[in-house]
């Protein structure tokens, strides 16, 4: 009686993914941390907001602070 059961599909599809990703990993390059600025409120405008949004943004202090 033998133990080699063969892998699910699931499983074999998992592994072969991780070994693929395994060998793209030094290929894929990191880019630079982009730094960004605050901006001024005043520099904001022309920005619209449709009621429905602004209502579900508005009720969201309910679970802030």
């Amino acid at each position: 009686m033998s133990n080699n059961i063969a892998p699910r599909e699931s499983e074999l599809n998992l592994a072969e993914l991780r070994g693929d990703c395994a060998r793209m990993a030094p290929h894929w390059v990191v880019p630079a941390k982009a730094v960004s600025e605050p901006v001024a409120p005043s520099r904001i405008h022309g920005v619209t907001v449709p009621p429905s949004s602004a209502r579900m943004v508005d009720a969201m202090s309910d679970y802030g602070n």
